[in-house]
Protein backbone atom coordinates (compact mmCIF):
# COMPACT_ATOMS: atom_id res chain seq x y z
CA UNK A 1 0.00 0.00 0.00
CA UNK A 2 1.20 3.56 -0.80
CA UNK A 3 0.86 5.84 2.24
CA UNK A 4 1.10 9.74 2.54
CA UNK A 5 1.53 11.54 5.40
CA UNK A 6 1.54 14.90 6.71
CA UNK A 7 3.28 15.80 10.33
CA UNK A 8 5.31 12.89 10.04
CA UNK A 9 8.47 14.70 11.87
CA UNK A 10 7.00 14.65 15.42
CA UNK A 11 4.27 12.60 17.44
CA UNK A 12 1.03 11.12 15.93
CA UNK A 13 2.28 11.25 12.09
CA UNK A 14 6.15 9.98 12.81
CA UNK A 15 4.56 7.10 14.45
CA UNK A 16 2.29 6.25 12.23
CA UNK A 17 5.02 6.46 9.38
CA UNK A 18 7.30 4.17 11.33
CA UNK A 19 4.34 1.77 11.80
CA UNK A 20 3.43 1.84 8.17
CA UNK A 21 6.77 0.91 7.17
CA UNK A 22 7.65 -1.65 9.65
CA UNK A 23 4.74 -3.49 8.09
CA UNK A 24 6.02 -2.99 4.59
CA UNK A 25 3.90 -0.41 3.15
CA UNK A 26 5.55 2.28 0.97
CA UNK A 27 5.20 5.59 3.15
CA UNK A 28 5.57 9.24 2.05
CA UNK A 29 6.71 11.18 4.78
CA UNK A 30 5.68 14.80 4.89
CA UNK A 31 6.56 17.55 7.16
CA UNK A 32 8.68 20.94 7.55
CA UNK A 33 11.54 19.45 9.20
CA UNK A 34 14.37 17.97 6.75
CA UNK A 35 16.75 16.56 9.51
CA UNK A 36 13.86 15.02 10.83
CA UNK A 37 12.70 13.80 7.68
CA UNK A 38 16.26 12.46 7.11
CA UNK A 39 16.38 10.14 10.11
CA UNK A 40 13.21 8.92 9.47
CA UNK A 41 14.41 7.50 5.18
CA UNK A 42 17.73 6.16 7.67
CA UNK A 43 15.79 3.97 9.64
CA UNK A 44 13.56 2.56 6.75
CA UNK A 45 15.26 3.52 3.35
CA UNK A 46 13.92 1.29 1.11
CA UNK A 47 9.83 2.17 1.78
CA UNK A 48 10.17 5.70 3.72
CA UNK A 49 11.03 8.53 0.99
CA UNK A 50 10.60 11.94 2.85
CA UNK A 51 9.18 15.18 1.23
CA UNK A 52 9.95 18.69 3.06
CA UNK A 53 6.56 20.40 3.59
CA UNK A 54 5.09 23.67 4.76
CA UNK A 55 1.56 23.30 4.16
CA UNK A 56 1.15 27.49 5.22
CA UNK A 57 2.88 27.46 1.48
CA UNK A 58 0.09 27.53 -0.64
CA UNK A 59 1.55 27.35 -3.97
CA UNK A 60 4.26 24.37 -3.02
CA UNK A 61 1.87 22.27 -1.01
CA UNK A 62 -0.51 22.23 -3.45
CA UNK A 63 2.46 21.80 -6.44
CA UNK A 64 4.20 19.56 -4.45
CA UNK A 65 1.68 17.00 -3.49
CA UNK A 66 0.22 17.01 -7.19
CA UNK A 67 3.12 14.61 -8.04
CA UNK A 68 2.02 11.69 -6.12
CA UNK A 69 -0.60 10.13 -8.78
CA UNK A 70 -0.22 6.73 -6.59
CA UNK A 71 -1.59 7.00 -3.16
CA UNK A 72 -3.78 4.19 -1.60
CA UNK A 73 -3.92 6.08 1.98
CA UNK A 74 -3.51 9.59 2.94
CA UNK A 75 -3.64 10.62 6.61
CA UNK A 76 -3.74 14.56 7.09
CA UNK A 77 -2.20 15.21 10.59
CA UNK A 78 -0.14 18.19 10.42
CA UNK A 79 -1.11 20.71 13.30
CA UNK A 80 -0.11 23.38 15.80
CA UNK A 81 -1.93 24.34 18.98
CA UNK A 82 -1.97 27.63 20.92
CA UNK A 83 -3.80 28.87 24.01
CA UNK A 84 -5.85 32.38 23.92
CA UNK A 85 -4.51 34.63 26.98
CA UNK A 86 -7.67 36.64 27.81
CA UNK A 87 -5.33 39.49 29.29
CA UNK A 88 -3.55 39.79 26.10
CA UNK A 89 -6.05 38.81 23.23
CA UNK A 90 -5.08 38.45 19.67
CA UNK A 91 -6.83 37.54 16.57
CA UNK A 92 -3.83 36.62 14.83
CA UNK A 93 -3.63 33.63 16.96
CA UNK A 94 -6.48 32.50 15.21
CA UNK A 95 -5.21 33.06 12.23
CA UNK A 96 -2.27 31.33 12.75
CA UNK A 97 -3.94 28.47 14.02
CA UNK A 98 -6.64 28.47 11.55
CA UNK A 99 -4.36 28.86 8.71
CA UNK A 100 -2.49 25.15 9.73
CA UNK A 101 -5.33 23.24 11.12
CA UNK A 102 -7.62 24.15 8.58
CA UNK A 103 -6.86 26.21 5.53
CA UNK A 104 -3.40 24.36 5.61
CA UNK A 105 -5.07 20.97 5.65
CA UNK A 106 -7.37 21.81 2.57
CA UNK A 107 -4.36 22.83 0.69
CA UNK A 108 -3.02 18.70 1.26
CA UNK A 109 -6.65 18.05 0.06
CA UNK A 110 -6.35 20.27 -2.95
CA UNK A 111 -2.95 19.11 -4.19
CA UNK A 112 -3.69 15.00 -3.57
CA UNK A 113 -7.54 15.11 -4.46
CA UNK A 114 -7.42 14.93 -7.92
CA UNK A 115 -5.16 11.74 -8.04
CA UNK A 116 -7.18 9.95 -5.72
CA UNK A 117 -8.96 6.83 -7.13
CA UNK A 118 -11.77 5.00 -6.20
CA UNK A 119 -10.83 3.03 -3.19
CA UNK A 120 -8.52 5.45 -1.76
CA UNK A 121 -8.89 6.49 1.73
CA UNK A 122 -8.38 10.29 2.83
CA UNK A 123 -8.38 10.35 7.23
CA UNK A 124 -8.34 13.80 8.51
CA UNK A 125 -7.13 14.31 12.22
CA UNK A 126 -8.68 16.33 14.50
CA UNK A 127 -9.29 16.67 18.25
CA UNK A 128 -12.07 15.41 20.76
CA UNK A 129 -11.14 19.12 21.97
CA UNK A 130 -14.14 19.74 19.13
CA UNK A 131 -16.54 18.48 21.52
CA UNK A 132 -17.04 20.82 24.44
CA UNK A 133 -15.75 24.03 25.02
CA UNK A 134 -12.16 24.08 27.04
CA UNK A 135 -11.14 27.36 28.64
CA UNK A 136 -7.76 28.97 26.21
CA UNK A 137 -9.10 26.64 23.87
CA UNK A 138 -11.23 28.82 21.74
CA UNK A 139 -8.48 28.69 18.54
CA UNK A 140 -7.50 25.55 18.71
CA UNK A 141 -11.21 24.05 19.74
CA UNK A 142 -12.28 26.07 17.10
CA UNK A 143 -10.22 24.92 14.16
CA UNK A 144 -10.82 21.43 15.13
CA UNK A 145 -14.41 21.60 15.10
CA UNK A 146 -14.13 23.37 11.61
CA UNK A 147 -11.93 20.56 10.34
CA UNK A 148 -14.80 17.74 11.93
CA UNK A 149 -17.33 19.07 10.51
CA UNK A 150 -15.40 19.79 6.92
CA UNK A 151 -14.11 16.04 7.13
CA UNK A 152 -18.08 14.79 7.63
CA UNK A 153 -19.09 17.03 4.45
CA UNK A 154 -16.02 15.37 2.40
CA UNK A 155 -17.56 11.92 3.71
CA UNK A 156 -20.75 12.87 1.46
CA UNK A 157 -19.26 14.98 -1.58
CA UNK A 158 -16.55 11.96 -2.30
CA UNK A 159 -18.40 9.05 -1.86
CA UNK A 160 -19.40 9.28 -5.29
CA UNK A 161 -16.02 8.62 -6.14
CA UNK A 162 -15.60 5.91 -4.00
CA UNK A 163 -13.25 7.24 -2.03
CA UNK A 164 -13.94 6.97 1.75
CA UNK A 165 -13.14 10.52 4.38
CA UNK A 166 -12.44 9.03 7.84
CA UNK A 167 -12.19 11.22 10.72
CA UNK A 168 -9.79 11.27 13.66
CA UNK A 169 -10.30 12.47 17.59
CA UNK A 170 -7.78 11.70 19.53
CA UNK A 171 -7.41 12.76 23.29
CA UNK A 172 -4.12 13.41 25.35
CA UNK A 173 -1.24 11.93 23.71
CA UNK A 174 2.10 11.86 24.88
CA UNK A 175 3.70 14.30 22.03
CA UNK A 176 6.01 17.26 21.66
CA UNK A 177 2.72 19.21 21.33
CA UNK A 178 1.06 18.00 25.00
CA UNK A 179 4.27 18.23 26.58
CA UNK A 180 4.12 22.31 26.52
CA UNK A 181 0.31 21.84 28.41
CA UNK A 182 0.68 23.14 32.06
CA UNK A 183 -2.47 21.56 33.20
CA UNK A 184 -4.14 17.93 34.23
CA UNK A 185 -4.69 15.74 30.99
CA UNK A 186 -7.19 13.06 32.08
CA UNK A 187 -6.67 9.61 30.20
CA UNK A 188 -3.63 10.92 28.01
CA UNK A 189 -2.42 8.09 25.84
CA UNK A 190 0.79 7.14 24.59
CA UNK A 191 1.81 7.90 21.04
CA UNK A 192 2.22 3.96 20.30
CA UNK A 193 -1.05 3.40 21.29
CA UNK A 194 -2.48 6.23 19.29
CA UNK A 195 -1.06 5.19 16.01
CA UNK A 196 -2.38 1.51 16.74
CA UNK A 197 -5.89 2.51 17.47
CA UNK A 198 -5.42 4.79 14.24
CA UNK A 199 -4.67 2.09 12.02
CA UNK A 200 -7.15 -0.48 13.36
CA UNK A 201 -9.88 2.38 12.51
CA UNK A 202 -8.46 2.73 8.98
CA UNK A 203 -8.19 -0.79 8.38
CA UNK A 204 -11.99 -1.46 9.48
CA UNK A 205 -13.08 2.26 7.82
CA UNK A 206 -14.55 3.52 10.99
CA UNK A 207 -16.11 7.27 10.13
CA UNK A 208 -15.41 8.20 13.16
CA UNK A 209 -12.25 7.04 15.01
CA UNK A 210 -12.31 8.50 18.42
CA UNK A 211 -9.42 7.55 21.71
CA UNK A 212 -9.48 6.97 24.24
CA UNK A 213 -12.82 5.20 24.21
CA UNK A 214 -14.00 6.43 27.45
CA UNK A 215 -12.98 9.96 27.28
CA UNK A 216 -14.47 10.18 23.98
CA UNK A 217 -17.82 8.90 24.67
CA UNK A 218 -17.58 11.04 28.00
CA UNK A 219 -17.26 14.05 25.70
CA UNK A 220 -19.67 12.89 23.57
CA UNK A 221 -22.39 12.37 26.02
CA UNK A 222 -21.37 15.75 27.86
CA UNK A 223 -21.56 17.56 24.42
CA UNK A 224 -25.56 16.64 24.07
CA UNK A 225 -25.96 17.97 27.44
CA UNK A 226 -27.55 21.63 28.19
CA UNK A 227 -25.76 24.05 27.28
CA UNK A 228 -25.78 25.53 30.74
CA UNK A 229 -24.52 21.96 31.67
CA UNK A 230 -21.69 22.15 29.67
CA UNK A 231 -20.48 25.36 30.51
CA UNK A 232 -20.25 24.22 34.36
CA UNK A 233 -18.58 20.84 33.57
CA UNK A 234 -16.23 23.03 31.47
CA UNK A 235 -15.59 25.34 34.49
CA UNK A 236 -15.16 22.43 36.54
CA UNK A 237 -11.97 21.15 33.82
CA UNK A 238 -10.74 24.56 34.49
CA UNK A 239 -10.59 25.20 38.14
CA UNK A 240 -9.21 21.49 37.96
CA UNK A 241 -6.38 22.51 36.09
Amino acid sequence: MNILITGATSGIGKQLALDYAAAGHHVVACGRNEQALTALQQQFPDVIAGQQLDITDAATTVQNLRGYTDVDLVILVAGVCEYVDMNEFNADLFARVFEVNVVGTMRCVEGLLPNLKRGSKLVIVGSTARLLPFAKAEAYGGSKAAIHYITRSLQIDLEERGIKVLSVSPGFVETPMTEQNDFEMPMQVSVEFAAEFIRNGIEKNRLDITFPRTFGWFLKLASRLPQSWQLALSRRFKNAG
